[in-house]
């Protein structure tokens, strides 16, 4: 064998290929984890399948004409949404109805974080700040929601200014107590170790108390987010013509139960949704966090 034959050897090798072995354990683990995901959307379906089968089978065992079955209230959905089958005032009125009631719901909800996220966060930091208002916001807290709507109304008005401020306030106490919760949850050794850095007023809020705090703040912007969406029909018993609470109302007064269930479902729906977004959001700002998993 020649010397040129030995060194040309080697370097005339093909590169390696994947080992079919590695493909296998790629291929197995994408198929594991499409089959956990459908196992997840099966068994979130199994609840909401048998409640409606069981509705369905008690309307036609009761024969009430009280309750509509599943199919009556499909079909009122659809002409809710799109129209061409009752052909009356609610008929295709879907967009306009949902599109107010997210107006106040989010313009209530976001004015409720606005205010008490930074306000939580004083709170959670500050003795004596505590000290003056935590009386006062325990004292306002017990009252119910439903007890401001006369007040709502002299103050705003009939109209959707009333239906925001009552959606506000029931958004408001669980961002602000769970926010002050997180606050004084946070380690003390924390503070020691960014006093020890040099770290001292807003730097200290930006750098510590937020990130340690943000768990927190998430869970009562769910909450509050939750509530925003219940209060809504209660906000718009304020007078106001279009909204899902006033289309439930409007069910509730004409014995349209079918319009109500309609409203409630679609209102379900619309929090569900809200809901999933502000865990996508928690898990984006806290995928730091190995503990988080929402």
């Amino acid at each position: 064998m020649s010397f040129e034959s030995t060194v040309a050897g080697p370097a005339m090798t093909a590169p390696p290929t994947k080992k079919p072995a590695a493909l296998a354990r790629g291929s197995a683990h994408r198929a594991n984890g499409l089959w956990q995901r459908l196992r997840t959307i099966a068994l979130a379906l199994v609840v909401p399948v048998s409640l409606l089968v069981l509705w369905d089978l008690m309307v036609r065992w009761t024969g009430t004409r009280l309750i509509p079955s599943p199919f009556g209230v499909a079909v009122m959905m659809w002409d809710f949404a799109f129209g061409g089958i009752y052909d009356d005032a609610y008929s295709g009125s879907l967009p306009i109805h949902f599109w107010k009631s997210v107006q106040r719901v989010y313009g209530g909800f976001f004015l409720a974080a606005l205010l008490g996220i930074p306000l939580g966060l004083m709170l959670g930091r500050i003795p004596l700040l505590r000290a003056m208002l935590d009386p006062m916001l325990s004292l306002l807290r017990p009252i119910p929601v439903t007890a401001w709507l006369p007040l709502s109304m002299i103050f705003f008005g009939l109209g959707p200014k009333s239906a925001v401020f009552l959606v506000f306030l029931g958004a408001f106490y669980p961002i602000l107590l769970n926010t002050v919760f997180g606050v004084k949850s946070v380690d003390a050794r924390l503070f020691e170790a960014a006093g020890m850095l040099g770290c001292s007023g807003p730097q200290l809020f930006r750098s510590v108390v937020l990130p340690a705090a943000l768990p927190s703040i998430f869970n009562g912007l769910r909450l509050g987010a939750s509530f925003a969406w219940i209060l809504i029909v209660v906000g718009e018993m304020t007078g106001v013509p279009e909204g899902l609470g006033a289309v439930i109302m409007d069910g509730r007064t004409l014995s349209r139960t079918d319009l109500v269930i309609t409203g409630m479902i679609i209102i379900g729906i619309t929090g569900f949704l809200s809901d999933r977004i502000l865990v996508m959001l928690s898990n984006y700002f806290l995928r730091w966090s190995p503990q988080h998993h929402a």
